[in-house]
């Protein structure tokens, strides 16, 4: 997909190797919350076998990657982000070897794999934080954590007013009197990155996996390792309502770039063009930007936009900042909707039907923007968060916090097929229970319907696949009615239909006003998220609906013959 611009005297296979070089820069990515997937032994819980037998789902689908959240060996305190050995499957998930043969069935099939690492905190059952517990304060094995004496006459208050992403203070006292540091759960005490046996450890866990022959890593919480000199405090309570929005002294700081650069080096250094890709939250999309440095990260999350409202200025502002930001680095921008710390779009949208629209349009706006695109399973079957899950099911560590904050409803595993729980998930039942309605929303069922949201989602990936105008590139806005987004994208001339001279546009209206609105025909539809009809030399757009449009020929760049 990706559009290079090659010298005529470039060789068919020297442009292939150019293209397959820069895979990442217009990748659609498909995130895997293991647990969730499928599920091979009957227990109720995904596993990388499940996750094997499905890969075909995710080849029809049309996606270029897939990532996989953390399986390693873990006691579950934070679903899998609390590693106890990074080098190792946890029996649950499956083995060693499960993984080395997923990643060659992923390969054979056409997906490259990428997978997440911690480098932020451990599990507190991790060797190393057990061996810290057992030597006591001033020794090495503390020294790979962050251990602190407490403040007050006997120490028995916090070394500073940090609180945990989680809820309540972020230190933990110990027997002895120290406290340690852990910025999420207390099962997960924070790494100290000033110590070199610490990046000598992580750079041994990425060789492992390289070696294994993954393609890449999402780095969790990738702005979270260095800590402001001091460990000052930050001055006032609520701190997690500030997350990307003000510099935290534990979020953002300048030294995690100099690991980041580190670990480019280290990539770099293997054939296949290895990426890495981070979770990172930043005040400023400037901030952001720094991240994707061209010799540090190749991507980084876009959570500007998954959090804008359904506004069309909003999004306009949003889109416009982040490719500019972007460009000035000369990186990609990635775009996402959902992933496992939030909300389902689809209930973010708005209720029923309405926020069904809403994301079918979305998906469309999204996967004509310029760069890489993530989707997070289950989107493409239009799943709505589950907000009515039993209380005795919901075990996500960040309802300490706030009950209503809770992940577990984005997190429910995957409706295959049949007309009841669990859906085909596995041969037995499933972790989170289904609703009995997703009987309507089955990848089976979804297949042999044209106007589900799955064949909306296979069309518009293979448009997206094949046409030389999308991926990669440029963006030109047009001038739509008010509440629309209207751009073109362009193909480099004579891309795709062996001229020479022809100009290819893709344009992607979507209207998200509350209003049906007409727009330019800007040439041939050739995928609508809704009922669109003509007008005259127009077409009808009701509201919350998107349409592409292709115009081949020697135009003005405006969609115009």
């Amino acid at each position: 997909m990706t559009q290079n611009i090659v010298d005529d005297t470039m060789s068919a296979t020297e442009a292939r190797r150019a293209a397959t070089a820069r895979w990442w820069r217009d990748a659609v990515i498909y995130q895997v919350y293991v647990r969730s997937f499928a599920d091979s032994d009957g227990d109720g819980i995904g596993d990388l076998a499940g996750v094997r037998a499905r890969l075909p789902h995710l080849v029809e689908l049309g996606v270029d990657a897939v990532w996989l959240t953390p399986f390693y060996t873990s006691p579950m305190a934070d679903f899998g982000y609390d590693v106890a050995d990074y080098r190792d499957v946890d029996p649950i998930f499956g083995s060693l070897e499960d993984a080395r043969e997923l990643v060659r069935e992923a390969h054979e099939r056409g997906l490259r794999v990428i997978v997440d690492v911690v480098p932020n905190h451990t599990s507190d059952r991790h060797a190393w934080f057990q061996a810290a517990l057992a030597a006591g304060p001033g020794s090495p094995e503390r020294a790979r954590y962050v251990f602190r004496d407490g403040r007050g006459e006997d120490g028995s208050l916090p070394p500073n007013d940090w609180e945990s992403v989680f809820g309540g203070p972020a230190w933990t006292r110990v027997p002895g009197g120290q406290w340690y540091l852990h910025l999420f759960a207390p099962e997960q005490p924070d790494l100290n990155w000033e110590n070199p046996e610490v990046h000598a450890e992580f750079e041994d866990v990425l060789r492992f996996w390289l070696d294994l022959g993954v393609d890449g890593f999402r780095v969790d919480v990738a702005h979270g390792m260095v800590k402001a000199e001091g460990l000052p405090d930050v001055g006032f309570a609520d701190q997690v309502t500030m997350l990307g929005r003000t510099l935290l002294p534990y979020f953002d700081q300048d030294g995690v770039h100099e690991i980041h650069r580190s670990w480019r080096r280290l990539l770099d250094s293997y054939e296949g063009d290895r990426i890495a890709v981070a979770e990172a939250w930043a005040p400023t999309p400037e901030r952001l930007a720094l991240y994707v440095r061209s010799d540090e990260m190749h991507q980084a999350f876009n959570f500007h936009y998954l959090t804008v409202d359904w506004d069309a200025r909003a999004k306009r502002e949003v889109i416009e900042e982040s490719l500019r930001t972007s460009a000035q680095v000369g990186a990609p921008t990635t775009w996402v909707l959902s992933n496992h710390d939030v909300k389902r779009h689809v209930t973010r949208y708005g209720d029923g039907e309405v926020g069904v629209r809403r994301a079918r349009a979305a998906a469309l706006l999204m996967l004509a923007l310029p760069g890489s695109a993530y989707i997070y399973q289950g989107e493409e079957l239009g799943l709505a968060e589950v907000q009515d899950l039993p209380e005795e099911f919901l075990m996500d560590p960040q309802r300490a916090r706030d009950p209503e904050s809770g992940r577990d409803g984005c997190r429910v595993p995957l409706p295959w097929s049949g007309d009841a729980p669990p859906f085909g998930f596995g041969p037995g039942g499933s972790w989170l229970p289904m609703p009995p309605h997703w009987a309507d929303l089955t990848v089976e069922r979804q297949a042999r319907d044209p106007e589900s949201m799955l064949s909306l989602y296979r069309a518009a990936l293979r448009i997206r696949r094949e046409h030389p105008a999308l991926g990669d590139g440029t963006l030109r806005w047009l001038v739509g009615p008010p509440g629309t987004l209207v751009f073109s994208r362009e193909a480099p001339p004579g891309a795709g239909d062996g001229t020479t001279g022809d100009r290819r546009l893709l344009t992607c209206a979507v209207n998200l006003g509350d209003r049906t609105v007409r727009v330019p025909p800007y040439g041939r539809a050739l995928l609508a998220s809704g009922p669109i009809r003509p007008d005259g030399e127009c077409v009808v757009l009701p509201p919350d609906t998107a349409v592409w449009c292709e115009v081949i020929g020697t135009g003005d760049g405006d969609g115009n013959r």
